[in-house]
Order: structure tokens, then sequence, then C-alpha cells
């Protein structure tokens, strides 16, 4: 199975032994934690020096993240073609790309932050979901590509989608809000995020609607604020202090404003996208929606369309019904709340703010 992620989350039991990057061959996870493969850095290596003892470990000891970054990532070629290696340098000694990777390199002299998040938040995950893999884990520079690449039992983290929201390249390719995801402390949150997705996927079917999304994405942050004991769901979701003050102090005009539109149940893939899209809130629904639910209710309504709103704020939402569905269970173990998929019948448990 493949899933790759640009914003919108992401990783850990099994580790390769000694060549098993090569052979495939797996070992459980040491006891000491987990440690992150600094693949970049041998990239840097080659590209700088055309090493040929760099190039080997690349395509020889490193295989698999080798083809997955050629293939997938780069779209350059194949590793079987007889002049890829050359391709690879070429492609990389463009000089925005040189400049990236001294900055990548100057940005993260180690990783001793994320091995430290990742360990705390798998141990914690193991021991709520036993059976929990832990794949192999590297950083590379997949040229503001992907951020985080989850192959099989390979994970790829991409340090140049995490240079922080005022990295200057950054302003040659990406709006302001994408930048705002792209910081260090991101890294870990969007790991657990995408490695519960791939593990607990949602069966779409024809009746798959705005709060099977919500909630479904919801349980998600849910679970990773719980593995990596965070205070509240804006944190996980890389909300600023302004987005989630702002959530807080309006959570009930927002879940009004949803009720009184008809959105909760709406399979319009352009309401869906208004609420679940990783980018704040924009004008969609025009005057007319804004005026019928004037008559609708007596007050206004939270200005959620003149943009407000911050990104993703279905999934705000969905966590939200997830906290208050596990207050009424208290005893669901998070295994077991991973594994439900019912979410018709768990909103109706929930109780969420009864209108």
């Amino acid at each position: 199975m493949k899933l790759r992620i640009s914003l919108l989350t992401i990783l850990i039991g099994m580790l390769f032994a000694s060549c098993g990057l090569s052979t495939g061959k797996v070992a459980e996870q040491k006891d000491e934690g987990i440690s992150v493969l600094r693949y970049d850095k041998l990239l840097s290596e080659y590209v700088r020096s055309n090493s040929f003892s760099a190039m080997q470990k690349l395509t020889m000891d490193y295989r698999q993240p080798t083809k997955i970054l050629i293939e997938d990532v780069l779209s350059i070629g194949t590793v079987k073609d007889d002049t890829i290696s050359q391709r690879l340098q070429k492609f990389y000694s463009d000089s925005t790309l040189l400049r990236l990777l001294s900055d990548v390199e100057a940005k993260y002299p180690n990783l001793d932050g994320v091995e430290k998040g990742l360990t705390k938040g798998f141990r914690k995950l193991k021991k709520e979901v036993p059976d929990t893999k832990v794949p192999f884990i590297y950083s590379q520079i997949s040229a503001f590509n992907e951020s985080i690449i989850l192959v099989d039992t390979l994970l790829g983290i991409s340090l140049d989608k995490y240079m922080g929201e005022d990295y200057p390249l950054y302003k040659r390719f990406y709006y302001d809000y994408q930048c705002a995801s792209m910081r260090p402390e991101r890294i870990v949150p969007d790991c657990f995020s995408f490695y519960l997705l791939s593990r607990y996927g949602l069966n779409y079917h024809e009746g798959t609607c705005l709060v099977d999304l919500m909630m479904h994405s919801g349980k998600i942050n849910y679970v990773v604020q719980h593995l990596l004991g965070y205070e509240d769901i804006g944190q996980v979701m890389g909300y600023s202090e302004q987005e989630n003050d702002w959530c807080k102090k309006n959570e009930k005009d927002i879940w009004e404003y949803i009720c009184a539109n008809d959105h909760l149940h709406a399979r319009d893939p352009m309401v869906i996208r208004y609420y679940m899209k990783p980018a704040p809130t924009v004008d969609m629904l025009g005057g007319q929606a804004r005026q019928r639910q004037m008559c609708i209710r007596d007050r206004p309504t939270v200005d959620m369309l003149g943009g407000q709103a911050p990104a993703l704020i279905g999934s705000w939402v969905g966590a939200r019904i997830i906290a208050s569905y596990m207050k009424k269970h208290k005893d669901l173990k998070i295994k077991d709340l991973l594994e439900l998929t019912d979410y018709q019948n768990m909103f109706e448990e929930s109780g969420y703010l009864k209108l």
C-alpha cells in the first residue's frame, strides 16, 4: 500500500536489520527508541561529490528508498535505467536545489526531537494497539514534491517540506496558508496522522456524507492528541493560537451554521470541500444562503464564509464530536475506537451540542 501527502494529513513496529533495506528482512524495534536514517545526507553527499561509494549505498544498501524517490517522488526514470545515477545528480544540481540541500543540512543537524516524539508516541500506540508495526523511517529531500511518503513498511520524511513558514524559497511556490503547515513541529503529528490513516482508512460508499468524513478525520486527530499529549485538538491540527481560540469561542455558532444549512449529511463534493479542504474558508454559498440563514435564526451567524474559519474546520468539529462520544463511553479503548466506523450511530450517541 502506498500513501503520500502534501498538506492534509503519516509509522513504527518493524526495522530493517543490517542490510534489511536491500534484502527485505525485518527486525523488531529496539527498546532504546526510534532512529531516523539520514538518507538526505547521503543523497547530498552524492550530489556534491559524485561519490561512487555514496551512490553504491543509495542503490544497494538503500535501494527501496532510492526507488521510491526516483520513480514515485521525482518521476525522472527507473532505477534500472543505465544513466539514472547521472540523471539523479543532474536533477539535484539545479541552483535552487543545491541551496535547498545546504539549508536542510543547516536546519537539521540532527533529528533528536523528531526521534523523541516518534518514540514516545509509538510506545504508547503499541500499548493501546499491540499489533502496531513500526516502518523503517528515513529522511529525504523530495524537491518540494511530497511531505510524507508511506509505502508498505517504509516511511519517508521530506525535510525540505518542514523548513518553517518563513523559509524564503517557499514564497516562490506556495501560498501563505500552505506555508503555515510546513513547520518542524508538524513532522511528528503528520507522521502519526497518516500512519493511522493508512491502517484505518475510511470505507467510502454511496451513502458517505460530510459527517462521516468529519468524524473519521476527527477520530484520527483525537487519537494523535492522545498519543502525543497535546492539550487540545487545535494543536494536533497545527492551528495558531488565534485560530484555536476562534474555534473554541465560536464552536456553538459553527455547529448551528452547519445544521442551519443542512450540511451535516451533505454529499455534494463542493460542500464537503468547503469544510474539509486544507485552506481557509471562502464565500462559497453567497448572499442568498446567508439571508436564508438569517431568517432561520434570530441572530447573525458566524462569518465562516468571510474567511474567519481556519482550514479543515470540519475535521476540528469532527474531533469535538469524537471527544463528546468518548466522554459517554469512558471504558472504550483506543484500539476499539479506531476500529469503529458507524459514524451515524456514533454521532447520535455523542450528544454533541444538542440544539
